[in-house]
């Protein structure tokens, strides 16, 4: 039985609230879950207090059970500081010019500083 911590959407269109749950892998978003660890209202500012509450003995317990969160619940333990924060990069590689793109950029720099 593999167990995540995920979001479960609520709310109505374009009000969106969500619940963390612990849930089997296999179980749809909005299904079946094990248990409600806390709730993420993306609505209110970053700064409020109530946009991400947890309850902090139950994420631990599932963690050391082995549940396993997912990109964006590990980034709101991470902030929590119950687990580790997750590293995240500025920029992916596959967006950035390819190698002939950067060698013209870099042949136009000097013309372009004069």
């Amino acid at each position: 039985m593999a167990l995540k911590i995920r979001l479960a959407r609520g709310g109505t269109t374009n009000r969106p609230f969500y619940r963390i749950v612990v849930a089997e892998a296999s179980s749809p978003r909005d299904g079946r879950f094990v248990e409600k660890i806390g709730f993420y209202n993306p609505l209110l500012p970053k700064e409020h207090a109530e946009r991400v509450v947890l309850k902090e003995e139950r994420v631990k317990h599932w963690l050391t059970v082995g549940a396993q969160p997912t990109d964006r619940v590990a980034k709101f333990l991470g902030e929590a500081k119950l687990a580790p924060k997750p590293v995240y990069r500025e920029t992916p590689k596959k967006s950035q010019p390819k190698k002939k793109a950067q060698e013209r950029a870099k042949a136009l720099e000097p013309a372009a500083s004069e």
